[in-house]
């Protein structure tokens, strides 16, 4: 092989050094292997090309070759042959040229064709994804590197990197709308709301055609682990999705903003055995998939996607690793949530195992130790681990939490007693030792669902764009439209909706635990009542940004409720509220310390006290359809009670900075009719 050598099999992967690049595969079954340099992304033929040899370029199960003169940004791709046997797991196809699953970028989405890459339709080279060659190395950080925040300090926003910017009317200039430099123009934006901590949809590279509607607009489709969607970049070359990336995570970090990534480990875009082959399935079908035990040919779907990642494979397990180290130490991001998480603990079978070997390797992973780590803690296959997932470590979202707190605000009957848990970090939920109330990620709504003003404006889900008959998507919503379906004229309705909305908000931000926002809630975008817009790419799932005139009030009403919560100390604690050293708490119901925990009751009162007894904050939750007058509890001599948030007034005096005084000698406060109430020890 002219200017190769046979190279080596560690790293895995295309890694640049001072002579060239060593390209190495995992290819356990597989007869030959044949590695592709082409010169532009659109071409057909390979510039040049290295039959490997299975003795020479082969150790143990990775064939591997050094090329020499080939620098970063290279485009290559891999032929693998071997048995085309699906009843023994086996489907390689060298017809297909494939990705390898350690590229770092991607190239040729203009002209990637997803049906090229399925059995019958023979070969594919113009029209599949190419991986590049990148060198992490070549970037200039600035001294950059990972926050590594407490988890105490950080309030979640998750976004959709293009629907932040794609927008005509979000002020980005058109080439840059819908882009990661897109989003870096919106950072002012997010540091006047408050955030601390972005959680982006998926980056991964994914197939933006997985799906019935051929637009996958979501992300929840991966072909590249380790690759920066190129989709998601405003520069046209090879290497620009991967700079264009870091200069977003830099951007974020000098704003003291921290990048969580939504990451896909439990599915790929290859889907079923119907599906395309362009990466796992041609090079290690068996090791990377989870297979019907009865019928190898088959794929178990415990992910609602068409296969499962098995994930527990000694090659998957490494991979999973190599990716998230490599994320962090060459990205500098600074966790990850993991989309379906409960799904990895599942073994070659498909069975769940009780202590599944890649999340405590995720856990005591010394790289990951200083980043944050959530799950998805349930699957499509039925398994449900809010309460019980994995080690000491991982945060979860609570859709309990969601759940229970959307039918007390809705005004569903016996939920007194769970929202009172909610508002403690779900301290019943979480009943295993050494854990804390941070490891509860409370959240309302999430881009799966109702967005918040559609939870208050929809008694059911309204699908229909996505062209299944609105089959799709959830049906327990636990939603109430407040009298009319949809939009309304109605004053005295619409009134109610941004009541119920700030309700929604005020228990978000007066929880024990980690709140997370929706993007656009704070603006009370809508998605028409769609509530599963995965594959819509338009003005239905855009923000948009006239909705933050449009809805002004409600804009300064989750700021200031997030600056609030940001100051007080009393919701950065490490123990549950009332356990030695963390904000005690004592419930209250309409009369002083007589909580009514029956399965009549609408409403429920608290006090929270610092440790230092420097703060003391009184909150009244009014779930019931008429007005209730809450006793309020006697203060030392010379103190009183101030409102800083009432959610039955009009913005301003819905929160109050500074906050307001109520009459002196005042002994009770009038909670109105689906309304929160809170007062601050002055």
């Amino acid at each position: 092989m002219n200017g190769a050598t046979p190279g080596r099999a560690v790293p895995i992967g295309a890694t640049v050094d001072a002579a060239g690049v060593n390209f190495c595969l995992h290819a356990k079954h597989a007869t030959g292997v044949t590695l592709q340099l082409f010169a532009a992304a659109g071409d057909a033929k390979p510039a040049r090309e290295f039959v490997l040899d299975p003795v020479a370029n082969r150790t143990y199960d990775y064939w591997h070759v050094h090329v020499a003169g080939v620098q970063a940004g290279q485009l290559y791709g891999y032929r693998v042959a071997g048995p085309n046997d699906p009843a023994r797991g086996l489907r390689f196809n060298p017809a297909k040229l494939l990705l390898d699953p350690y590229a770092r970028a991607t190239a040729n989405l203009a002209n990637y064709q997803r049906a090229a890459a399925c059995g019958g339709a023979g070969e594919n080279a113009a029209v599949a994804l190419k991986g590049v060659v990148v060198d992490p190395a070549a970037y200039e950080w600035a001294g950059d590197q990972p926050l590594q925040r407490p988890y105490v300090d950080s309030m979640i926003y998750e976004l959709h990197v293009a629907g932040f910017t794609k927008h005509p009317n979000s002020g980005v200039a058109a080439t840059q709308r819908g882009t990661y430099a897109g989003l870096v123009e919106k950072i002012p934006y997010l540091q006047q709301l408050g955030v601390r901590t972005v959680e982006l949809m998926p980056v991964q590279q994914f197939d933006p055609t997985d799906a019935p509607s051929g637009v996958n607009y979501w992300g929840y489709q991966p072909v590249a682990w380790f690759a920066p969607h190129a989709g998601y970049s405003s520069q046209q070359t090879p290497l620009g999705a991967v700079d264009e990336f870091r200069d977003l995570v830099k951007a974020l970090h000098r704003a003291d903003i921290e990048v969580i990534l939504d990451v896909v480990f439990n599915h790929t875009a290859e889907g079923d055995e119907r599906g395309p082959t362009f990466s796992w399935r041609g090079i290690d079908n068996e090791a990377c998939y989870i297979l019907d035990a009865n019928d190898l040919s088959k794929y178990v779907d415990d992910t609602g996607c068409g296969n499962t990642v098995n994930a527990n494979s000694p090659v998957v397990r490494r991979m999973i690793l190599d990716c998230l180290r490599y994320w962090v130490t060459e990205m500098h991001v600074d966790g990850f949530r993991f989309d379906l998480a409960a799904s990895l603990s599942r073994r070659w079978d498909g069975a769940p195992l009780e202590r599944a070997p890649i999340l405590y390797d995720i856990e005591s992973d010394p790289v990951l130790a200083g980043t944050k780590v959530i799950a998805e803690a349930w699957d499509a296959g039925g398994l449900y681990c809010v309460s019980d997932f994995a080690g000491d470590r991982w945060g979860v979202w609570n859709g309990r939490y969601r759940d229970n707190v959307r039918q007390f605000v809705k005004g569903d009957a016996g939920q007194v007693a769970t929202l009172a848990d909610c508002l403690v970090g779900s301290r019943n939920l979480f009943h295993e030792t050494d854990r804390n109330p941070d490891r509860s990620v409370n959240f309302i709504t999430a881009h799966d669902g109702f967005t918040l003003n559609d939870l208050v404006s929809y008694d059911a889900k309204h699908n229909e764009a996505n062209g299944e008959q609105s089959a799709d998507g959830s049906n327990d919503n636990y939603s109430w439209n407040c009298g009319v379906e949809g939009p309304t004229d109605d004053a005295a309705i619409e009134s109610l909706r941004r009541r119920q909305a700030k309700n929604f908000l005020a228990i978000l931000f007066l929880s024990e635990g980690r709140p997370m926002l929706l993007m656009g809630d704070e603006v009370l975008r809508t998605q028409r009542g769609n509530n599963n817009a995965y594959s819509q790419d338009n003005e239905l799932s855009w923000f948009d940004w006239d909705d933050a005139t449009r809805h002004a009030g409600m804009l300064r009403f989750t700021r200031e409720l997030i600056a609030f919560h940001q100051r007080s100390s009393l919701f950065r604690s490490w123990a549950f509220w009332g356990e030695p050293g963390a904000p005690q708490i004592t419930w209250h119901g309409v009369r002083l310390n007589e909580p009514d925990w029956g399965a009549d009751s609408h409403a429920v009162a608290y006090e929270l006290t610092s440790p230092d007894g420097a703060e003391h904050l009184y909150v009244a939750l009014n779930a019931y359809w008429e007005p209730l007058e809450f006793a309020l509890p006697p203060l030392a001599a010379g103190a009183q009670w101030r409102r800083l948030m009432d959610t039955a007034r009009e913005s301003p005096d819905d929160l109050c900075v500074p906050p307001a005084p109520i009459s002196a000698g005042q002994t009770s406060y009038r909670c109105e009719a689906r309304s929160s109430v809170v007062l601050i020890r002055a």
